[in-house]
């Protein structure tokens, strides 16, 4: 009887898209010039109503039918291009629907393709509002947006064990998320659901690095040696490896590996969604480091294709994507004609790059991991990048971020919807790459780039313009690669080539509030005693200034010293500290975090962090970021793992420090969650509805 039941109610459900569908077209029909339902003699309310429903009809079954197999035809075009086809396409699609009505239907291109990007969000609107109560009709609704269809209506057999889906907020700090769902109106009230019934909010702190790269790198694949900031200079090769580049992303991927012996963290039916890295997972969508493979399941653009298998995604996002660009450009117009300070530049392609964030990003790896759990999938990761490159911009807590919060908070809502659905029982673990500090930007304090006061401590002429660098953040290297665009070439060569002796110039680089300065002309490390004989200024340049708080290089008697203002030294390796410890600012943890980088082989030459103030917690960007991370100094070391009581503490005592730990811990919940085996549990066991609080 229930089955029959849930039949008739899918008929009726179909009988009514099919209704809204032929109301919208007539509608259209009315208020647009260019779009007509009937002949040129005119034709009675009976026939217009008639062929509007006829070409609703044909348009629903072309959409079923037809646009899969197109997507699927459009695998070599830049996944972001596809976005612009899907509304042609769509267009074409509905002007064969109304040809199959001669002599009544017509429209001209341009207007096709607004009836049909209407008629799809309309009808996809009402399914889903009528399918709210009906558990079957929710769960193909979740099917759909995750590109589900077509010979994959029901997973195959999957382990009664318990799934892990790890949700990576990227740049939110333990402290802001505390902030975002506490109160009585919290900005993530989802989350602050999950933290009021059962999930453990734990802070972790990162490495010296406190960037994603470094970050994603330890925790996916156990190592993140020799990875120093965001962006670094090889002495050995020449070259520039920057984390969010598809090429430097593969490589560091590839020594993980290489050093630890396995694949990573998702190599047992795992899934990798929207990161730098894989982590060794057989299933990998929007991951930079394969961004140019072509295999099964490792196309990185793939996922892109599975959310635009259905026209209406394209439609809604495309609506999004341009409400953000507007909405960027009013919030920046705003904070300009307010006189906001501090500030910085929001131009350029920076609104598009915000907008593909914290729209199309999110959709499409959201639509993924959906996937992933309806297809029962043992392990999932997945990067939403959508706070991160909006704090960089208007800073940790400001009006915009906290927009941005509050919609990654729904996409949280839909994840465990997904997990209610699920064909076996999930733990759902939030956690953070990273925090973000802010302060005003080093130029803008002191007037100067990092680079200019370098060739000031140098001798060296500083150039009219200087060289800018481009963001750090991850959501630019992703869209590139969402492009299909090649990589620009990693150039550490300086701007001034007519220089004599241009060759020899210190190479700078910056990554958040951490400076990497190499001496490309002296081989290896070079030492304090050889930069001193070179530049005898250049090292009490630096650590006297007041926006640099410490500056490390390898001395030849005393091995790594941390140099401050004043004549202050911290030497590592004995711990003597002279005058006063350059350290002491940035926490009891820092000595150590130096310490480690120090021995990476490709630790550069000279580091330098930018000064830190406790009382306020700011910090200087080398970059044009208004909020930051990367170095030492503030909330961008305090991540955040919030993980369900099921699982284990993530550490019996103490803190748990670096990516590395953080690694160890999610295997450990990983073997846990398969050891769960529920007894006599039904497909949907109460077990992974503990996520949602009890919720049914």
């Amino acid at each position: 009887m229930g089955r029959w039941r849930s039949a008739g109610a899918a008929i009726l459900r179909v009988l009514a898209v099919w209704a809204v569908g032929t109301v919208t077209l007539i509608v259209l029909a009315l208020v647009l010039p260019d779009f007509r339902l009937q002949s040129a003699d005119g034709d009675s309310l009976t026939r217009v109503g008639l062929t509007a429903a006829l070409g609703a009809g044909f348009f629903g079954l072309l959409n079923a039918l037809v646009w899969p197999w197109l997507v699927r035809a459009l695998l070599l075009v830049p996944a972001l291009a596809l976005g612009s086809l899907v509304f042609l396409l769509n267009g074409s699609l509905l002007l064969l629907a109304l040809s199959a009505v001669p002599g009544r239907g017509q429209a001209g291109a341009g207007t096709a393709v607004v009836v049909a990007a209407v008629t799809s969000v309309t009808s996809s609107a009402t399914g889903a509002f009528l399918a709210v109560r009906d558990r079957g009709a929710a769960r193909r609704r979740l099917r759909r947006m995750a590109g589900l269809r077509f010979g994959r209506s029901a997973p195959g057999p999957v382990s009664r064990s318990a799934g892990l889906v790890f949700l990576q907020l990227d740049g939110i700090g333990y402290h802001v998320l505390r902030e975002a769902t506490a109160g009585e109106r919290p900005a993530m009230p989802t989350v602050a659901a999950l933290t009021a019934r059962g999930h453990r909010l734990t802070p972790w702190r990162t490495d010296w690095s406190s960037q994603t790269g470094a970050s994603q790198l330890g925790i996916l694949h156990g190592s993140n040696e020799d990875v120093p900031a965001f962006r670094w200079y090889e002495k050995d090769t020449g070259e520039v490896l920057v984390s969010n580049r598809p090429s430097s992303a593969a490589t560091l991927q590839r020594r993980a590996q290489a050093r630890v012996g396995s694949a990573g963290l998702l190599a047992e039916d795992g899934a990798s969604r929207g990161n730098l890295f894989t982590g060794g997972a057989g299933q990998a969508a929007l991951v930079l480091s394969v961004a140019a493979r072509r295999s099964a399941g490792q196309r990185s653009r793939a996922g892109y294709f599975a959310y635009f298998s259905d026209p209406a995604h394209a439609a809604r996002t495309a609506g999004s994507f341009l409400a953000e660009l507007v909405r960027e450009i009013g919030q920046s117009t705003r904070a300009r004609l307010a006189g906001v300070r501090p500030r910085v530049r929001r131009g350029g392609l920076y609104p598009l790059i915000r907008a593909f964030a914290t729209v199309v990003q999110r959709d499409v790896v959201t639509a993924a991991v959906v996937g992933d759990i309806l297809n029962g999938r043992g392990a999932v990761y997945a990067d939403l990048v959508a706070y991160d490159e909006v704090a960089h911009h208007s800073g940790p807590r400001g009006r915009d971020t906290r927009q941005v919060l509050a919609r990654l908070d729904r996409c949280v809502a839909l994840v465990l919807q997904a997990i209610d659905h699920a064909p076996r029982p999930y733990h759902l673990v939030l956690l953070s790459d990273h925090g973000q500090s802010e302060g005003p930007t080093f130029a803008g304090a002191f007037g100067l780039t990092l680079e200019e006061l370098v060739r000031i401590g140098c001798g060296r002429p500083v150039a009219a313009a200087p060289r800018r660098e481009e963001s750090g953040a991850e959501a630019r290297g992703v869209a590139r690669a969402a492009l299909h665009r090649p990589e620009q070439p990693a150039e550490p060569a300086p701007e001034w080539r007519a220089e004599p002796d241009a060759a020899s110039a210190p190479v700078v680089l910056a990554s958040g509030n951490l400076g990497l300065v190499s001496f490309p002309d002296i081989p290896g490390r070079a030492g304090r005693e050889a930069v001193e004989r070179r530049y005898p200024a250049l090292l009490r340049t630096l650590a006297e200034h007041p926006g640099i708080g410490f500056v490390l290089v390898r001395d030849e008697r005393h091995g790594p010293v941390v140099l401050g203002a004043g004549g202050a030294e911290h030497h590592l390796e004995s711990g003597k500290v002279l005058v006063a410890d350059p350290l002491a600012p940035f926490g009891p943890g820092a000595a150590d975090a130096v310490r480690r980088t120090d021995a990476f082989a490709n630790c550069p030459d000279l580091m330098v962090n930018s000064a830190f103030d406790p009382a306020t917690g700011r910090v200087h960007a080398f970059e044009e970021q208004l909020g930051c991370h990367g170095g030492l100094g503030g909330e961008q070391s305090q991540a955040f793992l919030l993980s369900p009581s099921r699982l284990s503490p993530p550490t019996a005592e103490g803190e748990l420090v670096g990516a590395e730990a953080v690694h160890r811990v999610l295997r450990r919940w990983l073997a846990e969650a398969r050891a769960h085996r529920p007894e006599n549990a039904p497909p949907t066991a109460p077990s992974h509805r503990a996520e949602r609080g009890g919720r049914p």
